[in-house]
């Protein structure tokens, strides 16, 4: 007989402080974009497409008449670990037309390791070259397996290993608030 692992659940952070985080990110994408047409938001499946739509959004409040590119991107054939625990879940992709040339700001939930981060790089070669690519994560655990560093975090955190971040989305609010799981 299997013993289950019994997960607890502790609220890191309400909705009202996530969107404070994710405003302070997307103040930091205004300032050093003042050119939104050649800007792209891309969200990593899954978490990171929830972040990347929030920080979307406060972008278009500040930019109303501007149609950002944005996009979806599943990374799950390019894991370096495909095939070692499983087979990959995938989830939709769906890119903009045309990356090239563009600033693109591929954004994700929590960077640990960095090779979720390196994955989606080698994804995004698929789609063109652009010009930039930047990093935006909600937080940032340490602890780096390979050189990748975030360009806007909204928060650094220090976590046992055993202690893992959980962004939900609060459906009907348009929502989205962070619990720590410890597993």
């Amino acid at each position: 007989m299997n013993a289950q692992v019994e997960k607890t659940s502790d609220l890191l952070m309400d909705s009202n402080q996530t969107g404070m985080m994710i405003q302070a990110m997307a103040n930091s994408v205004i300032e050093q974009h003042p050119e939104p047409k050649k800007l792209a938001i891309i969200g990593i499946q899954q978490k990171g497409v929830l972040i990347a739509e929030a920080i979307k959004s406060k972008l278009k409040a500040h930019w109303p008449h501007i149609e950002l590119a944005s996009g979806v991107l599943d990374i799950g054939m390019y894991r370096d670990d495909l095939g070692i625990n499983s087979a990959p879940t995938l989830q939709p992709t769906f890119i903009p037309e045309c990356l090239e040339e563009l600033d693109v700001i591929l954004v994700d939930d929590v960077l640990q390791s960095g090779r979720t981060i390196r994955a989606a790089l080698d994804a995004l070669r698929d789609f063109g070259r652009q010009s930039r690519i930047q990093l935006a994560v909600l937080f940032d655990r340490g602890q780096r397996q390979l050189p990748i560093q975030p360009d806007y975090v909204g928060k650094e955190i220090q976590l046992r290993n055993e202690q893992f971040i959980v962004v939900k989305s609060l459906e009907e609010a348009g929502e989205l608030e962070v619990c720590l799981t410890l597993k």
